[in-house]
């Protein structure tokens, strides 16, 4: 009856990107534009982890094919607790959201500007400049990059007022911001923290508590493509898939992709989109009648997506 020193996992919940979570919120909701009427589903797959789990649970599921037993340290290292595990597996679902965005204000032509991400402590643009905003020049200089921007910055005493010109969701503004001094440059500084980002007058906002990691990135993309762009994905058909991503559409490879495939015939998914990194070990065990897509970028996915549409069979692993 005492634990053994291993995890159960199994398939774990779909997720539809073009739905509601659990809690009867949409898992991707956005602002400040028209979103489509969407058809089908776009479901990100997920693996559940059983822990304390005890000998006969262990022996049984090892001769279960929709059960792995792996070793407990595999998911909790004995280095970190299990508190920091789970926190680091949130915060790279996080990092998954955002590159989701980036990836699909990518493909629908959004330019890279400098976005403030946050506003340092006693900033001198506190009620001024707000996360989210982009930067677009200051007193007449244009500041399409964070190097011009610093360029600009470090031709300014401290203590000048500037006009900071921007855009923000409910349109174009102009602050003026009296300078702070920059504490490793020449020039001043406006207290704030910024990054080169695709920006948008929109905002998408992502909300699943339940999933943590970096494997939803893929399929969080295609919804939010699905829900601002200009094609119906699905064409109503269910399609499922797994997969990391980048702000360029990289499409990475993922763990548990067995047990992601059965999650995926379970919820009646006609295809399946398989990072190609993935696909000598998906196909070791194909649920009978899944079709594998093999992916490795946003631009594959969005094609084979195209091909099921067409009734045709997309390039498969």
């Amino acid at each position: 009856m005492l634990p053994v020193p291993y995890v159960a996992l199994t398939p774990g919940p779909t997720y539809d990107t073009l739905g509601n979570g659990p809690s009867g919120t949409p898992i991707i909701r956005v602002t400040g534009t028209a979103t489509n009427d969407t058809s089908g589903l776009l479901s990100l797959t997920t693996v559940a982890v059983y822990d304390q789990i005890d000998f006969f649970t262990a022996l049984s599921g090892w001769f279960d094919d929709e059960v792995a037993i792996v070793p407990r340290e595999e998911v909790y290292p004995p280095d970190r607790s299990d508190e920091e595990v789970d926190e680091a597996n949130r915060a790279d679902f996080l990092n998954s959201q955002q590159a989701a965005e980036q990836a699909a204000l990518n493909e629908l032509g959004y330019p890279l500007k400098v976005v403030v991400q946050e506003l340092s402590e006693d900033s001198p643009s506190a009620d001024l400049l707000r996360p989210g905003d982009s930067i677009e020049s200051i007193d007449g200089e244009d500041t399409p990059d964070l190097d011009t921007l610093a360029t600009v910055l470090t031709e300014i005493e401290p203590g000048t007022k500037v006009k900071v010109f921007g855009e923000r969701l409910d349109g174009a503004f102009t602050v003026e911001v009296t300078t702070g001094e920059a504490p490793d440059r020449d020039g001043s500084v406006l207290g704030v923290l910024v990054t080169d980002a695709r920006w948008a007058p929109f905002d998408v906002e992502i909300q699943v508590d339940e999933v943590g990691g970096p494997s939803a990135g893929l399929m969080l993309t295609l919804g939010i493509l699905d829900l601002i762009g200009d094609v119906d994905l699905t064409g109503g058909d269910p399609i499922a898939g797994t997969g990391t991503i980048d702000g360029t559409g990289a499409v990475g490879p993922i763990g548990g992709i067995r047990l992601k495939m059965i999650a995926a015939d379970d919820l009646g998914a006609e295809v399946f989109l398989v990072p190609e990194a993935n696909c000598g070990e998906a196909l070791l065990q194909v649920p009978d009648g899944l079709n594998l897509a093999r992916v490795s970028t946003l631009d594959e996915a969005l094609s084979a997506l195209e091909d099921v549409r067409d009734g045709r069979d997309p390039p498969s692993c």
